[in-house]
């Protein structure tokens, strides 16, 4: 390929089966998307706005994957949107989110829907700060006149623990009282922390052996950054939060501010890893490294949305471009993220076989019920939104998304967009997304014979195929009369 100059996309190419005595249910997908954070899944959404915010980063993190929540917002709403995520799992909660006992229901409604809080237990305090009830989802769904109090409608007498009860015992406490919440409360009658019994049963039990999670328990989550005058105000937020990694997210990554800004975040937060896109070609990738970046991410141009390569003339097949980057950097210890192009489960399995260490999801998840933006129902069956971060639209809106596309300087009526905005079909929760892709990619590492993603990549070795090839792979000469939960063409 080299010394034809030739480039393929993933639909070039596929996969040689080789002798198999591997059960691909029993794959083992552990992987990682930069140099200190694992995945138990090699599944990253990507940071747009019509794809990543807390609800799917959420539900990446329990699949194994991770999410790494867009930057069109501002610092403040994106580091809360992380904070969501952080702490959606925690064994104890250290800060309750309480309501006061003059408030009344529909305040409170009020502020379960502009929180985006998805639950409706809240311990109760008076003027002192001192827990005086609780109300819970039972004491909601009864009131009819939402002009009532907290205090008219909370159950007064509420079954507390001392607050240095430990988790164990916290488990065992709730169990014997039927209990699905525990205020803890210190000699004064102040409210000092909460648990949760499905977050304490969780851990007790080990029955999240497949949540990506920190060395605290809590769901792991990525958030995006550009190279803008803002990046170190979004990095101290992001920091508070506890976050575990990085992106930094534009659409040339081996540029001059791209380094500077690496440099600069690694210079003030060493402990956190810094992932950075998007590169193309190998030298890129190298210069990255040499930076001192945790992890790269490829692509320029592969995805459903994305018109770089038509209206600059660049960028390379994303096989080809996976292939190079992660040969480049082979022995340096750094991931490699294939970003975009990934139309069906089994790209996933040229992916990695290519070089790739996890893969960037977008159009596959934005469609889901955990994307940001309403369902839209339209006389074919119901759609979302989605949209290119270089499209007219995110550029017009979003300082960010100009900036990634190094047109933070141009006047609205002078933008050059480098990507489109369209509809989707709903596809339902997510998790049944994840569970079809995952299960492709098992069913194709068994046919590799490997035991699991490294042995892929070891294992790997691909014929290219011509177009007549390519429709041969698909459904032919029928005309499909009931969908496949995991193929639409």
């Amino acid at each position: 390929m080299d010394k034809l100059g030739l480039a393929l996309s993933y639909g070039d190419v596929r996969l040689k089966t080789q002798h198999s005595d591997i059960i691909p249910a029993n794959a083992i997908l552990k992987t990682r998307f930069s140099k200190n954070v694992t995945l138990n899944c090699p599944l990253i959404s990507s940071p747009m706005d019509t794809v990543t915010e807390h609800r799917m980063a959420i539900a990446m993190a329990k699949h194994g994957g991770l999410g790494i929540i867009h930057r069109s917002l501002s610092p403040k709403e994106q580091s809360r949107e992380v904070g969501k995520v952080k702490f959606h799992l925690n064994g104890l909660i250290k800060k309750p989110i309480t309501v006061n006992a003059n408030d009344t229901i529909r305040d409170i409604d009020e502020l379960v829907k502009s929180k985006l809080y998805d639950f409706h237990s809240f311990p109760v305090i008076d003027n002192d700060e001192k827990l005086i009830g609780i109300i819970t989802d039972t004491d909601f769904d009864f009131c009819i006149d939402r002009e009532k109090t907290a205090k008219e409608i909370m159950t007064k007498k509420v079954v507390t623990a001392h607050e240095k009860i430990s988790i164990k015992d916290a488990f065992k406490f709730m169990q014997e009282n039927r209990k699905k919440t525990l205020p803890l409360v210190d000699k004064n009658g102040k409210l000092t922390g909460l648990y949760v019994f499905s977050d304490v049963k969780r851990i007790m039990t080990d029955s999240s052996v497949i949540y990506n999670l920190d060395k605290n328990g809590n769901l792991r989550v990525g958030a995006a950054v550009g190279t803008g005058n803002d990046v170190m105000e979004r990095m101290e937020a992001l920091v508070k939060k506890k976050i575990d990694v990085v992106v930094i997210d534009t659409a040339h990554g081996d540029s001059k501010k791209v380094l500077e800004t690496l440099k600069q975040i690694k210079k003030s937060n060493p402990h956190v890893d810094i992932v950075v896109g998007n590169v193309s070609e190998a030298e890129s990738a190298k210069r990255l490294v040499k930076a001192g970046a945790d992890g790269i991410k490829i692509g320029q141009g592969p995805g459903s949305i994305c018109t770089t390569r038509v209206i600059a003339g660049i960028g390379c097949p994303q096989a080809t471009a996976v292939y190079n980057c992660a040969k480049a950097i082979r022995n340096s210890g750094i991931p490699v993220c294939a970003d975009g192009g990934i139309k069906y489960s089994g790209d996933i399995t040229i992916a990695l076989g290519a070089g790739a260490d996890s893969v960037m999801l977008g159009n596959l998840l934005a469609g889901t019920e955990e994307s940001p933006g309403e369902t839209i129902m339209t006389p074919n069956g119901p759609v979302k939104r989605y949209r290119g971060m270089g499209s007219l639209g995110a550029m017009e809106e979003s300082q960010a998304s100009r900036e990634r596309y190094g047109q933070t300087k141009n006047e609205q009526q002078k933008l050059v967009p480098e990507g489109v905005e369209g509809i989707i079909p709903f596809r339902g929760k997510v998790a049944d997304t994840i569970d079809q892709l995952l299960g492709g990619l098992r069913s194709g590492i068994g046919y590799i014979g490997a035991k699991n993603i490294q042995q892929l990549k070891e294992n790997a070795d691909f014929y290219r195929i011509s177009g007549s090839g390519l429709n041969e792979s698909h459904p032919h000469d029928i005309k499909i009369t009931k969908e496949s939960p995991n193929y639409r063409r």
